[in-house]
């Protein structure tokens, strides 16, 4: 073909992102019909990046093949031996040619992550990264994306970190950043995320929860050293040091729920369900129900041979948190025990549907069948 100057041969995504096994980058002249088309200012000694299969024929070219070879080159400028002027002169391209691609990807990372397809949220959002460099926005995407992948959860603290260093600070990273914290028991970040949202965040109702957390940030002491510690020894497995030190937090703080909640879990894991259960019990008279509390709660009652109480507070969980991977399968150990098998492979195939690398549901399943 005349108008092609070199081949790289790639694995990487269409514009429509479907992996192409045997794809290629081409270097094309500018053609007469995008010439005419087009209001972008064309340079014509710059050639165009083609996506083009074995089978490629000029007369097939397309604008979508175009921008999906932009975009990959704009992904990985390493890719081709080309200047670095051109690559900028793709990144304008694209964004004039294409002035929706920012939430169209925005919403297609969005539906992989929730499908639980990380690697091609994250491959979306790279792209997004080279077209928009900086944006608060995709580093908070990006962010997003990792923490709902717990293998990933290192790499959103790196994230979260970055998008927390910029200036301005988007209010809504101070907040997605307060719950990781959360999550994560760093809650004297959470609790500065919290207060730096409550300055600047401008939602109602976003501005309400975070004053209600930080209040309770504060009156529980979950910042205590005996909390942390207890917390950390628990879930390593030194369950009788981490009982201890959980004792000497509840003595400072009575009235806090989560104390009453991990001291629960910690007898829970001793074999001791019936005290787990009332350490539970009272967590729950001292906050607000919820999931983390009621799914504990359900555990014990299937130790203490109580199916059907079980079974409640499960359901009941499962309503706070309809995509909660943990609740789901204890629902499907339940029924595993009531020996009702097709029911449990259910909750595990959901599992695996909303998680597909979740080691439990897996070991279940084959063990079911």
């Amino acid at each position: 073909m005349d108008g092609a100057l070199k081949a790289h041969q790639i694995k990487n995504l269409s514009l429509e992102f479907h992996v192409k096994n045997n794809s290629s980058i081409i270097f094309i002249t500018v053609p007469d019909f995008l010439a005419k088309e087009l209001t972008f200012d064309l340079d014509p000694s710059i050639p165009l990046p083609v996506e083009a299969s074995e089978n490629y024929k000029p007369e097939n070219l397309s604008r979508e093949m175009i921008l999906s070879g932009m975009l990959q080159i704009i992904a990985d400028p390493e890719m081709a031996d080309i200047p670095p002027e051109w690559v900028s002169y793709y990144r304008r391209f694209v964004l004039t040619v294409k002035p929706e691609i920012y939430h169209e990807f925005t919403s297609a990372a969005i539906v992989k992550a929730k499908n639980g397809e990380y690697e091609l949220a994250l491959k979306i959002n790279s792209i997004l990264e080279s077209l928009f460099p900086a944006s608060p926005g995709v580093l908070l995407n990006k962010a997003l994306i990792l923490e709902n992948n717990e293998a990933l959860n290192a790499k959103a603290l790196d994230a979260y970190e970055a998008v927390l260093s910029l200036e301005p600070v988007l209010p809504d990273a101070y907040f997605n950043a307060g719950f990781f914290f959360m999550r994560n028991r760093y809650f004297t970040r959470a609790r500065d995320c919290f207060s730096r949202y409550i300055e600047v965040g401008e939602e109602p109702e976003k501005n309400k929860q975070a004053k209600k957390i930080v209040q309770e940030l504060n009156s529980q002491g979950l910042d205590d050293k005996d909390f942390k510690e207890a917390y950390d020894l628990i879930n390593r497995g030194d369950n009788e040091p981490g009982l201890l030190k959980i004792r000497d937090y509840i003595e400072k703080y009575p009235k806090a729920w989560k104390g009453w909640f991990v001291l629960g879990w910690v007898l829970r894991k001793l074999g001791r369900y019936e005290d787990g259960l009332q350490s539970l019990k009272k967590a729950l008279e001292l906050g607000e129900p919820n999931s983390e509390i009621q799914n504990e709660m359900a555990i014990c009652f299937m130790e203490l041979g109580k199916p059907e109480a079980a079974r409640r507070e499960l359901e009941l969980a499962l309503k706070k948190e309809p995509e909660n991977t943990k609740i789901i399968s204890n629902l499907g150990v339940l029924a595993m025990k009531s020996n009702k098998k097709n029911e449990a492979a259910a909750f595990f195939r959901t599992v695996l549907e909303l998680d597909p690398n979740d080691p439990l549901a897996k070991h279940f399943l084959i063990e079911l069948n």
